[in-house]
Order: C-alpha cells, then structure tokens, then sequence
C-alpha cells in the first residue's frame, strides 16, 4: 500500500494514534479556529483508519468543560484499562497559562469522552502533554508529562513521571524528573515574558512518549520551539523506570527537518502497523504554506546507534 505525507488533510497537531484490534483512532489538538472545537462541539479532531493511510473524521473526542477560563485543549493521549478508555489532555488559556493535565472517560475509543473533574497535577503551575504508559515489567501505568522548571542553568520546560493510580484517574506518587533541556537547540524563546519576568533564554524540552525495547526504556521528545524549523525528536533511555535518563546523542537526531521541504517535524507517537511487524512513528510537521500542523506517518528504526524515524518523507512510499 502507498501513502504520502500528510496522511489527512486537515489541522491536526499533536498526533496520538491508538492501535484497538486492527482499527486506528488518531486523536489530536484542533486548529486556532474556535480553539479547536470540531463541528459537532466536542474538543480534539477524532480519526480512523484500518491500515493507517486512508483516514475519516469521527468528529471530536472530547466533550469541552463548562469553564469559559480554559478556552484551550491540547494533546491528547488514551490509553485502555480496566475495560475502559482514558483521554489525558491538558486544558487552560490559549497562550499555555495556566494550563493543567486533566482525565475524561469513555467507553469506545470513538468517545465521547468525559472530563472527571478534576486536576490531576494541582501544585504544578503548568502541565501539558500527558502520555500514558504501561510498564511490561510489572504492568503498573505511569504518566509521562511535560513541567516547568525554574531553577539551574537552563530554565523551562522540561519531562517528568508520576506514577498512576490504580483507576486512571489520580497519580499515585512522587513525581520524578526525566530530562530537561542540555543544549541551545532547545531554546523556544530568548527574552521571553512569562511567570511575571523575563527569562534571558527559556528552553522546551515536551511531548515525551515512552516506550520500553530491548531491555532498556526509551523517552522520546521534542525540543526547541514548535514555531521554528529547528524544533525536531530527541530521546533519553533508561534501564528503569525510575531513572536515571540519558541522552546518548545531543541534537533533535530521530526526526528533524527538511530545509526547504518540511517545517517542525515532531510531538510523535508510536504505534504497530498493519504488518503487525513495523513500529510507525506518528508526529507532525507543518504545511508548505505554514498555515496548519498535518498529521505524518513513517517507519521508526532501531539502528546501532539508537531509534531514529525514516523521514521526515515527502514523497509516494509503500507501507
């Protein structure tokens, strides 16, 4: 089968893809109109697919809260336990204040979700890009997220762990650091206006997504300024969930940009594809004309030097 980036035509930034049987459910952040809220109401574009290229709206996946403060909603993630489907996601002002992680429930990974009213991260000033993960070692689930720090020579924000509680919807224990930003290609902004002060370089380091292989724990991200041609997919590893993180390479060095060609590839998944043999790393990157983030798909490779994506593609290729 042949596809070609982007695989759907429409804004959908922050990609999720969630493998159910054979089907596909994408989940993503919407665009600026309207703060992303779809034609049927409800808050993140909603995809399916049965072989991860041909792609059909759902409408969207989230029931919006009754909170005129948190107009905006990003990156959602679900994961399936105790027999039901759980949508992390963060939801605050269209800047990124104030905005904190937040658990809606369903029963179909078609939604509607439904947010469960509450913060699950209340001492943090700011919490985003929720992503659960399951550890095959003791099948207990953690929530990788992306925090901000104040202290240290590169200030900003950086990953971090909590453990979950048994029902999904409440952490269950300290947070731990994973990484924070190392270098000057992390910069999202110089001089940036933000907690009420000026910060002479403010770094991103957002969007983990874990997964375990081979024996060790990988931590995918990404790094810089997601407006920026320089923003790109990074990674830690660990031989536990409790740390400690390295980055054995410096740079956005899994998934980066084409000059010319492709803008701000990154915020990625992972997912099984169709040939129940080929890891697919979902992210996105921005359109030619720079007007919206597409959803993208290309095969992830385990090489002796570490994961990297085989892309970012712009051409037909086969899956």
């Amino acid at each position: 089968m042949r596809y070609q980036n982007p695989v759907w035509d429409g804004y959908f930034a922050d990609p999720f893809v969630l493998r159910v049987a054979d089907e596909y459910y994408a989940y993503g952040t919407g665009g600026p109109a309207d703060n992303g809220r779809q034609a049927d109401g409800r808050m993140f574009p909603l995809l399916h697919s049965t072989d991860l290229v041909h792609w059909v709206q759902l409408g969207g996946a989230l029931t919006p809260l009754n909170d005129p403060a948190k107009p905006a909603y990003w990156a959602p993630e679900v994961a399936y336990a105790n027999g039901r489907y759980y949508l992390y996601y963060s939801a605050g002002g269209c800047e990124g204040e104030n905005h904190h992680l937040r658990v809606a429930v369903s029963d179909s990974p078609a939604g509607p979700f439904e947010d469960q009213g509450h913060d699950l991260m209340p001492d943090e000033p700011f919490s985003i890009d929720a992503s659960p993960f399951r550890d095959p070692r003791d099948g207990r689930w953690y929530l990788f997220f992306a925090k901000d720090f104040f202290d240290g020579p590169r200030p900003g924000t950086g990953s971090a762990v909590v453990p979950l509680a048994d029902d999904m919807l409440h952490v269950a224990g300290p947070v731990t650091t994973v990484l924070r930003a190392s270098a000057d290609w992390q910069i999202f902004q110089r001089n940036r206006y933000w907690y009420g002060r000026v910060w002479p370089a403010w770094h991103t380091v957002e969007g983990p997504f874990a997964c375990f292989h081979d024996g060790r724990y990988y931590c995918f991200y990404s790094g810089g300024s997601w407006e920026t041609p320089e923003y790109g997919v990074g990674y830690a590893v660990s031989e536990s969930m409790a740390g400690p993180w390295v980055e054995p390479e410096e740079g956005p060095v899994v998934l980066r940009c084409i000059p010319g060609k492709v803008d701000g590839p990154g915020h990625n998944s992972l997912v099984l594809g169709p040939d129940n043999e080929t890891t697919f790393m979902i992210y996105h990157a921005w359109n030619h004309g720079r007007t919206m983030r597409q959803i993208c798909i290309d095969p992830l490779l385990w090489t002796p030097n570490g994961p990297r994506c085989d892309g970012p593609s712009t051409g037909p290729r086969s899956i």
